[in-house]
């Protein structure tokens, strides 16, 4: 049967990856896809880099829109990254009538409307399981393995960069800046790592998600992104005395009111699985009314177990590539027809429990003070630590716990308590979720 052909743009590590184990693994997969794969082009500024991973085994060009505009290419494979130039090949190879996989999930989280929208129109394919938690098939279990669930509620640890960090802090007690350098210095984390430990990434991982779990659009830009610059270790140590670990999680929920869609640190129980995630690993964790709490766990960044991801999209596109588009799976998993606008909630409407950090005077009635402000917003304590002052000190630390509460209950509170003459600083707030 005659092959796919496949045009690959950007050879770097991604793109290595995907050519060595497309080769490798050939039989195998030709096998599962009922034609062979072949990357018959390849475009890369860089033609010395692309000839040295392809081994003159197909065409290399620097034009990448030459590629995207090739009659004989069936699929493009884009794995440039970013907003620009990616954008207009993607656009450009669903004008032409050719497929496209990808793994850029800051691209599809911003602009996957139009471009779904797009491929809508012109009957082909864009697959995705790439960008989202490399290679974990997450896409394929909301897409397809879950559809007979109404999800709940998604939380993941989807960045392996601020896992790996959070994961230092934790076991050898330093602050974030160290761990950082430690992180680059290792390759998990970029010279300018903003993107990562400020949460970005992530939500454009979660925005994904959201949307094929709640047949919702993309939404990226109502989503709250807060990342893990500003943790301290102390807070580190505190929650785990209190039973507890901080991981940078992607939160959506489906609620009467509309769906949750939030980046930050949050506390989870120890004793959950997601909770023991480490190192560079990521983890995703789906609650089905059907069946229950799943979790899917593995390397969410790497030439090869991004490069499954990709190949398996190939395959899939492969198989369906005859077929009629109304038979394909929706691209966000709902027909097109049925996707909905639902609203985003602010965050100052969503309801959680709170990990509450005070710095306070020694003397009598501070935490009666405190516990009377908490009560007037309906605010109650599921725990607290009241450390013993250094000697020579006349301020300690008050650590909370409190039940559910909605965030803008939390935020009156938190203004009225820090007016109080007693209460010294900024008091640290993080989120805590039971993931029940």
């Amino acid at each position: 049967m005659k092959a796919i052909n496949v045009g690959l743009l950007g050879i770097g590590t991604v793109g290595g990856g995907t050519f060595t184990v497309l080769k490798r693994n050939a039989e195998e997969i030709t096998r599962r896809a009922g034609r062979p794969i072949r990357i018959s082009v390849v475009a890369d500024k860089n033609l010395e880099l692309a000839r040295k991973a392809t081994e003159g085994t197909c065409k290399l060009t620097d034009d990448a829109f030459s590629v995207v505009s090739d009659p004989d290419i069936d699929i493009v494979v884009e794995l440039i990254g970013g907003y620009g130039v990616a954008k207009d090949l993607v656009l450009k190879a669903i004008e032409n009538g050719k497929h496209v996989v990808t793994a850029n999930k800051a691209l599809l989280a911003t602009h996957g409307n139009e471009i779904f929208s797009a491929a809508q129109d012109k009957g082909v394919m864009v697959a995705f399981e790439a960008a989202v938690a490399g290679g974990i098939p997450i896409i394929k279990a909301l897409r397809e393995g879950l559809t007979a669930n109404r999800i709940e509620w998604i939380a993941g640890i989807i960045n392996g960069t601020t896992n790996f960090i959070l994961s230092e802090m934790r076991d050898k007690r330093l602050p974030f800046d160290v761990v950082l350098k430690e992180a680059q210095r290792l390759g998990y984390a970029e010279a300018d790592p903003a993107f990562d430990v400020e949460g970005i990434d992530a939500a454009h991982k979660l925005t994904l998600m959201s949307a094929i779990a709640f047949g919702t659009r993309t939404a990226f830009e109502k989503a709250h992104v807060e990342g893990i610059t500003k943790l301290e270790a102390a807070d580190i140590k505190y929650a785990e005395q209190l039973g507890y670990r901080i991981k940078l999680l992607g939160i959506t929920k489906r609620t009467p009111e509309g769906v949750e869609l939030r980046v930050h640190p949050t506390l989870i129980p120890a004793k959950r699985l997601i909770a023991n995630v480490e190192g560079a690993m990521n983890a995703v964790l789906v609650k089905g009314d059907a069946v229950g709490a799943t979790l899917y766990y593995g390397k969410g960044a790497g030439a090869e177990p991004t490069a499954s991801a990709i190949i398996a999209d190939l395959v899939d596109v492969t198989r369906m590539h005859t077929a009629d588009p109304g038979h394909r799976v929706p691209h966000l998993a709902f027909q097109p027809d049925a996707v909905m606008d639902l609203p985003v909630l602010p965050l100052s409407e969503v309801v959680t429990s709170y990990y509450l950090r005070l710095r306070v005077e020694d003397k009598p009635g501070v935490l009666a003070d405190i516990t009377r402000i908490l009560a007037d917003q309906q605010i109650s304590i599921d725990a607290m630590i009241q450390r013993e002052p250094d000697e020579g000190e006349e301020q300690t630390d008050i650590i909370m716990l409190t039940h559910r509460t909605r965030e803008k209950n939390i935020d009156a509170a938190i203004a009225k308590i820090e007016g109080l003459a007693v209460v010294k600083g900024k008091i640290t707030r993080l989120r805590l979720e039971e993931l029940l």
